[in-house]
């Protein structure tokens, strides 16, 4: 049962060849050779296969690839062509991460946030990455980056 679908990844065209069961997370990593979206649970716990699918976070361990036929698929290489966006660079500037692995996913779930509410209280963000484990920070950084983005658009 193996067919071709289409998929728009990161603002280009995709042809792959799938099976009826294969997640979008699968195909991103093993078919397209994409790899911010990580392995991790795989039930939809963790968040580490975050990805936007037409501007939203989803779990892409969780949904079929026939199924983001037709649909935008952003992961974090797909921000920016011009070197880190402010957020990221916010992430960067405050030592937000250690290991990386949930980054990608954190990153995504802040970018939707602040494009869903610019001026969020920190409560906000707590909720926003509140699907995405991350295990080394406390979360601590992770939200004050957000903040200072939220503040410095705010001219604080």
């Amino acid at each position: 049962m193996r067919r071709t679908i289409t998929l728009n990844v990161n603002g280009e065209s995709r042809s792959v060849d799938v099976e009826p069961n294969d997640t979008l997370l699968e195909v991103i990593r093993e078919k397209l050779g994409i790899k911010s979206p990580k392995i991790g649970c795989e039930r939809g716990d963790c968040g580490s296969c975050t990805v936007l699918l037409d501007g939203r976070t989803v779990r892409s361990c969780l949904i079929l690839a026939v199924e983001a036929e037709g649909h935008e698929v952003v992961t974090v290489e797909g921000l920016s062509s011009d070197g880190p966006t402010e957020l990221q660079q916010s992430f960067i500037d405050h030592n937000s991460f250690q290991c990386g692995f949930c980054a990608p996913g954190i990153v995504l779930s802040a970018t939707e946030l602040l494009e869903r509410n610019p001026n969020p209280d920190e409560g906000d963000v707590r909720e926003a990455i509140a699907g995405n484990l991350c295990r080394c920070t406390g979360y601590e950084p992770i939200v004050k980056a957000v903040m200072d983005v939220v503040e410095r658009k705010a001219g604080k």
